[in-house]
């Protein structure tokens, strides 16, 4: 459970999920025809040493008795993916990744050259990640800077003393957040996000569940998986649920042109055919849970 001010690291808490991530990225790039690479994602799982992990990669869990993969990561990284090429292909020069864990889009996709990656996270996830990577002398292909600091705390004013340009349009990320946050925190996150952004900033968010919807999860969770795809931690215990903002509305009153698109929708995109699954869980990929928006300063609601 969530307390106040909490920290953790690779294999602890909030940061244990970010490993858990890692390794259904890494199960998904060793397909014979990923969605996605992330080569790095199994040197993280493998030097964190965390049992569970290390077994899902053996051995992936079954859901409904149908692999876990393709397409379980593969979507979701594969959408975020995008929005950044698009948004720097746009002309966004720098790029910012909140909560970034284990991510190493700074070291894998194909960056123009000169964009600034942003990494924000707690310091002992960063250093883990900068460990391993420079472990096996992989360099970034973009200008990378990590910043070490907690979402909960003075983060704009971290990014801006490492170098952030507020008057250069930035593509934001907020994947596999919003849940690990309370509501008044979210809030604060896209104020500050808003303020931050000159106009044709972009953001890409990942919307959190509905307390209902998460409690349905982990019922799913166990009555269709094999094996808890987490191990011992359910991640639904170490999100807040209480009231807050519906991000699509609020990103719309704020300025914001938003597109919702959920993990059905982009299976036909991306041209995944997705396994027949029970209903219940058929509605869980139905459900619009991206978003990926554009900044006006000068429409919507205060700027």
């Amino acid at each position: 459970m969530r307390t106040e001010g909490d920290a953790w690291d690779i294999v602890t808490g909030v940061g244990l999920t970010a490993l858990g991530v890692a390794t259904f990225r890494a199960l998904e790039s060793a397909l014979p025809d990923p969605l996605i690479r992330d080569d790095y994602a199994a040197l993280f799982v493998r030097a964190a040493g965390e049992p569970h992990f290390l077994d899902i990669l053996r051995d992936p869990p079954k859901i409904a008795g149908r692999p876990l993969v393709p397409g379980f990561m593969g979507l979701r990284t594969k959408f975020f993916d995008e929005f950044f090429l698009s948004a720097v292909a746009a002309g966004a020069g720098q790029a910012v990744i909140l909560a970034a864990g284990l991510d190493a889009r700074a070291y894998r996709l194909d960056w123009p050259a000169g964009t600034v990656v942003f990494e924000i996270d707690q310091p002992k996830v960063l250093e883990f990640k900068d460990r391993v990577l420079a472990d096996h002398a992989v360099a970034p292909r973009a200008v990378r800077r990590p910043v070490a600091v907690d979402l909960r705390d003075d983060w704009p004013a971290a990014l801006i003393a490492a170098g952030l340009n507020p008057d250069t349009a930035t593509a934001w990320s907020a994947e596999g957040l919003l849940p690990y946050l309370p509501g008044a925190a979210q809030d604060s996150l896209f104020d500050r996000i808003r303020e931050l952004s000159a106009p044709g900033s972009r953001f890409a968010v990942e919307t959190a569940p509905t307390s209902a919807a998460a409690g349905n999860f982990a019922n799913l969770e166990a009555k269709y998986f094999d094996k808890n795809p987490f191990g011992e931690i359910d991640p639904t215990e170490l999100f807040y649920h209480d009231e807050r903002a519906d991000p699509a509305q609020w990103l719309h009153d704020h300025g914001w042109t938003v597109q919702a698109v959920g993990s059905a929708d982009l299976a036909s995109t991306y041209g995944v055919t997705l396994p027949e699954l029970p209903e219940e869980l058929e509605q869980q990929w139905q459900r619009p849970r991206y978003l990926s928006a554009a900044y006006d300063a000068g429409s919507g609601g205060p700027g």
